[in-house]
Order: C-alpha cells, then structure tokens, then sequence
C-alpha cells in the first residue's frame, strides 16, 4: 500500500500525453462513420501505451534519480540581499527535463518560484537567487521538489528532496560589516560620513615623539626637547571609554512602515552598525529598549563578545501596540546608567502633542546625560507636498502633509531650545546621520 501511495504521489501524465489520447479518441469516433479508421486508431493506442510503459520504465528505474542540496548562510540579514544556491544532480544516463520548485518561507509570499532546465546524463545543475527579508525572526523553507521528464515528455516523475531548513533572520549584519571595516580604514566619508576638525585637543595624551612638518608648534614639549637636542612634541588621541548607549523606543508609533521595513527595524539597525563603529572608536556601547515599560538593558562595556550580546538581544525585540513611557525610561537611565554618557534615543514623534508630552522626561535625562533624540522624517508627506494640486481635495491633502512637516520642524527647534540634541533623518538614511552625529560630537569633546 505504500508503494502504491508512493507511486501515486509521484507519478503523473504530461499534458503531451493527454494531447496524443485526446487525438486517439477523436479517431475512434470518426471509425463510427469511417471503419477504416479503426485499425489505425487501435494501432496508434497500442503505440501509445508502449511509449507510456516505456517512459515510465525509464522514469522510476532509479530509487534515487537526481539529488538536490540548497546552500544558504546560517543567518540572513534583514532589509538586505541574501543569496541561496540550489545544485541538482543528473542520476540518469539519458537527458532529462527538469522543473526545479523551491518551498520558500511564507513571509515572501512567493508561491510560484520555479527554475526550469534541460540535463544531460550526470550533468549538474546550479541556480542561484536572492531574497530579501523585511522583517527579523525565524524563516522556515520547505523541501526541494524536481518534476522529472524524459525526453518523450509522456510520464513526469516528481522527487522530493527534504531540505527543511529554518534560518534566523538577524538585523543588518551586512549593513554592519560594511561600515565596519570603512572605520577600520578611516574610509566611513565613503558612505557619507563628514570629515570635522577637531576644536582644541583632546584630554588623553598618546605619546611624545619628534616634530615632523605640519605638527601643531603649540604641542612642543620643550623638556623631552632639551633632553634629546631635537624638537619634541606631545601627540593627542581621541578620548577613549566614553559611554555610548543606543535606546529603541518600541511603541505603537514605530510599526509605522516604510519601504516594506518598520520604523523600528531602521532603528534597530541603525543602534547595531552605531554600537560597532562606538566599539571600533574604542568607547563603550551599551542597549536600552523600552516601551510601556523598560525592558531590554545592556550595560556599556567594549568586551570582546559585546557585539555578539548586543546583535542578540536586537534580534529578539518586537514592536509593542502600546504608548511608551518616557517616565519609566527617565527612571531606568537614573537607577542604572550611572556615568555621563551620551544616550543616542531612537523614537517617533508624528504629533507636536505627541512630543510634549514627552518632553518633561527628556528634558530630565538631559540634565544628566547628553541626549540626542533620533526621530524619523515622514517622506510620503514629502511626496505629497511637492505634487501640485488640482482638486479641492488634493489642496486639502497638500494642507495637511504641510501641516505635520511644519510640526516636525517644530519639535527639532523644542529641542534645540531646551539644549537637547536631534537628527531628523528619512528612514533610509538614519545610519549615516547617526553616525555622522556621533563623530560630530566625538570632534567636538562633547561627551
């Protein structure tokens, strides 16, 4: 019974072959009024059932006909490109034709993937795609199913090859090492990153060494110079050790989509690639996640596995429907942050109501710390701004679109006037102009 459900599951009739039944048919009707046609009706049946044993014969003769291997990376990065690649082997010794389905995770809602290809005997197959997630979590792909035809097209075969595989879907890790090694190789102004003076110098002296042309006379250590008879001078390094926190608001108003991500996994994303570029600064990166009420914390450390911790925690969190509380926030960064840092706050303010009842706790952090509020530019607002309008309805939209831009420029000048810092940044752009912030102010000896 089972060979028989096997076979049953397997085994199917190409459309060929219903094409050629369907001809034989007409012909034993036509035999009604023609008898000749009978003979050559009865013939073309015998043939055709010859051939269908034939192709079946040579489709199931084989227990194992093609192999089938997907390759992926253990862990996908989201919002970026993934590849996979699917290899299938030729078992047989003649040509065959292949339609190769893959069983993607449901979160693409791709259902008809198919790649279709001809193999000659033992030949192999190699394809390759991309993905792009849009969201983090876990992604379950199903197997690898082969329809399988001989070169007489009458019976196909279908195979399937268990590939059951579920891969975790990180924050950009890619986004990451990108920017990582562009620090690594003071090369960041690449991606858009500024290049800023320095104001004065540093507080943390590196080493003293001769004076070559272009150094700074005022740096001149006139002891190291009388005791070696050549100029000296005193050379300075950013100082190091600094605290950095990223903290992610969670609340209703980051499930606000933008190009298929939601506002929090931009800031996920951009807290990931920030921590790393504070960490490659030598400073100290630590997590804050909040949302009615504090919940992820990870203390500012730069131990070799801080990344690892911080990228794990990232892949877990998970937008809240519910109002944030600044209150429980302010208490949070009180109780357990307890030097000066600088607090990079990611969150979304789409009201000026919105944000002022807020601010009273922001303007507490920052009395303590030094804050900069990362918050998200409407640019579908912006779009419908700069359409002209025709209607009375589209002048209606057009008030409205301008009416919530102008408030978002009114929250950043709030905050300017209560000494608190900003970046009102498009979504896609939220990682060069946090990172662009930070540098400013490391240049700056703001922290």
């Amino acid at each position: 019974m089972k060979k028989i459900a096997w076979l049953y599951h397997s085994l199917m009739i190409t459309p060929r072959a219903y094409i050629s039944l369907g001809g034989i048919v007409i012909l034993f009707v036509l035999s009604f009024f023609i008898p000749s046609l009978y003979e050559i009706a009865m013939i073309l049946l015998l043939a055709l059932c010859a051939m269908l044993l034939v192709d079946g014969i040579a489709l199931f003769g084989r227990k194992n006909p093609v192999s089938a291997q997907r390759f992926t990376a253990e862990r996908f990065s989201n919002g970026d490109i993934n590849n996979i690649e699917i290899y299938v082997t030729n078992g047989y010794p003649f040509a065959i034709h292949c339609v190769i389905v893959d069983e993607l995770p449901f979160q693409f809602q791709q259902f008809n993937w198919k790649r279709s290809t001809v193999l000659k005997g033992g030949q192999d197959y190699r394809s390759q795609y991309q993905l792009r997630p849009l969201q983090r979590g876990e992604y379950s792909f199903g197997d690898i199913n082969i329809f399988i035809t001989s070169p007489l097209r009458l019976v196909e075969r279908r195979v399937v090859s268990e590939h059951k595989q579920v891969i975790p879907v990180y924050p950009s890790f890619q986004q990451l090492k990108r920017y990582q090694l562009m620090a690594v190789t003071n090369r960041l102004n690449e991606t858009g990153s500024r290049r800023l003076r320095k104001l004065g110098n540093s507080m943390e002296f590196e080493q003293i060494k001769e004076y070559v042309h272009g150094d700074d006379h005022r740096n001149v250590n006139w002891k190291a110079t009388a005791r070696r008879g050549d100029i000296m001078v005193n050379t300075f390094t950013d100082e190091k050790s600094q605290h950095i926190y990223c903290m992610i608001d969670k609340g209703r108003n980051m499930k606000m989509p933008f190009e298929g991500m939601t506002l929090l996994d931009y800031a996920i994303n951009a807290s990931l690639v920030l921590c790393n570029v504070a960490l490659l600064k030598h400073d100290k990166a630590g997590l804050v996640t909040f949302a009615s009420k504090p919940e992820t914390f990870v203390p500012a450390d730069k131990k070799g596995i801080q990344m690892e911790l911080i990228l794990e925690n990232l892949y877990r969190q998970q937008t809240h429907f519910s109002e944030p509380d600044f209150e429980a926030l302010y208490a949070q960064v009180r109780g357990r942050i307890k030097n000066r840092s600088l607090l990079v706050l990611f969150t979304n303010f789409e009201s000026i109501y919105g944000f002022q009842r807020q601010l009273p706790y922001l303007k507490q952090i920052a009395k303590h710390h030094l804050l900069l509020v990362v918050f998200f530019e409407n640019t579908e607002l912006k779009a419908l701004r700069e359409q002209s309008a025709q209607t009375l309805e589209d002048i209606y939209i057009k008030t409205i679109a301008d009416k919530f831009a102008f408030e978002k420029r009114l929250i950043v000048k709030e905050l300017q006037q209560q000494g608190i810092l900003s970046v009102l940044s498009p979504p896609g752009e939220v990682t060069i102009n946090a990172i662009n912030k930070y540098i400013e102010l490391k240049a700056r000896q703001a922290i």
